[in-house]
């Protein structure tokens, strides 16, 4: 066994129980499978997965070479919520108290937001083992709730988290981020210029399994056969930025050839259908299970997403929903404003200005009066890059590069000084 590597964060989980990705145990996995001793310590309480109901304190399982730790903790019921803050807390004691006697020493504690409390644990915990720090970043906090959440910079809660996000990144050992420009935040925050080692959201091999198929009748009912299709498949709520493509395709309503199409659900989906009940162009259908979501996508020509307009931006964004639409192979087009990253690299597809209705107009026109076969190759040089970048045994074997234990295979070109890496 080369090393032992803690991956502690009230807000990972095994795969089996993700709703939205399982990066952090993707890449533990693989470090397992690299010969490495990987432990997670996580939460039975997370809005964003199903964990399993603990009778106990902890439960204790190991799942594909890891061993996961669960921590019983004070539950919520909504994301926006004290109830939510309470819950970081308890997450926060339980470590503290869990005994770990049991657990291998620590080679490396991997702490991964969110919460940001759990950085004092890390701590604490780097001093008792004399061992080395990281700092992971998947949400930029308390960031997220002043421009998202719209909530005063002077808040008591966002001014203690903003001391505690300064002194992660000033006393971890390393900084590891999900977007490719954190390193332009770490220096905003810190004063100063810190090495930011970008390691993204990855290819789940899960989705390179034969998709799960959806019915003729779905299809039939919600696909039109013979137009340009673009479409949209993912959560339908506010983060999405859906108007853009609704006043698009009104903007576009006299192109009969030209068809948009929205897929899934959501709180606002009812909204959306309202706003575009008068449209003969745009169809709403139901949402599908991810492994079936391929057997959507491969019937569109264009695969779209969007965002509002925001100040995080700028230090870029890992989304799953990208890695899914660039491995149906089909061109993807971005309403986005921020650091590009994927898209770009791999030329696959187009950014226009986010909010930019006459932007985006123009290059779905641009798209549906190309050639078939130039769409074609577009959408295969996106999976191709995917497929050569973004597998979670390349992310794993540089993070283990990054940690200074021996990777043991080669690693793909991809640039990681100060994090600028994607």
């Amino acid at each position: 066994m080369k090393s032992t590597i803690w991956y502690i964060s009230k807000y990972v989980t095994p795969s089996y129980a993700a709703k939205v990705g399982a990066r952090g145990f993707l890449i533990l996995r693989e470090f397992a499978r690299q010969d490495h001793r990987a432990v997670l310590i996580t939460s039975d309480s997370n809005h964003l997965a199903m964990p399993p109901k603990l009778q106990t304190r902890q439960l204790h399982e190991v799942l594909d070479g890891v061993d996961v730790h669960w921590l019983r903790t004070r539950k919520y019921r909504h994301a926006r919520s004290i109830g939510r803050v309470i819950s970081w807390l308890d997450f926060e004691w339980q470590l503290w108290r869990m005994p770990k006697a049991s657990l291998p020493r620590p080679d490396t504690i991997i702490i991964s937001s969110l919460s940001l409390l759990t950085i004092l644990n890390g701590l604490w915990m780097r001093r008792r083992y004399r061992c080395k720090l990281v700092f992971e970043v998947r949400d930029i906090w308390p960031m997220v709730l002043t421009e998202a959440g719209k909530i005063s910079r002077n808040n008591p809660f966002v001014v203690l988290l903003g001391w505690i996000e300064r002194l992660a990144y000033r006393r971890a050992d390393l900084i590891v981020g999900t977007v490719p420009n954190l390193g332009e935040h770490v220096a905003d925050v810190t004063g100063q210029r810190r090495p930011v080692v970008c390691i993204p959201q990855g290819l789940d091999p899960a989705l390179l399994e034969r998709p799960e198929p959806v019915s003729e009748e779905y299809i039939n009912l919600h696909i039109p056969c013979g137009k340009f299709v673009v479409c949209y498949a993912g959560s339908i709520g506010a983060d999405n930025a859906l108007e853009t493509l609704v006043a698009c395709a009104r903007e576009m309503r006299d192109r009969i050839d030209i068809h948009f199409l929205i897929v899934g659900e959501g709180y606002l989906k009812k909204h959306f259908q309202e706003m575009a009940a008068d449209l003969p162009n745009m169809t709403f259908a139901p949402g599908v299970p991810k492994a079936a979501v391929q057997s959507v996508l491969v019937h569109a020509d264009l695969l779209y997403f969007a965002v509002h307009k925001s100040p995080m931006l700028r230090f870029g964004q890992s989304l799953n929903k990208i890695i899914d639409y660039m491995l149906a192979g089909k061109p993807v087009i971005a309403s986005f404003t921020g650091f590009p990253s994927m898209i770009n690299e791999a030329e696959c597809g187009s950014f226009v200005p986010a909010g930019d209705v006459a932007a985006l107009s123009a290059e779905i026109e641009r798209y549906a009066a190309m050639p078939a076969e130039e769409r074609a190759r577009i959408g295969e040089r996106g999976r191709n890059w995917l497929l050569n970048n973004r597998r979670f045994e390349l992310l794993a074997a540089r993070y283990l590069r990054c940690l200074g234990a021996d990777a043991g295979e080669s690693h793909s070109a991809e640039d990681t000084r100060g994090g600028r890496g994607v």
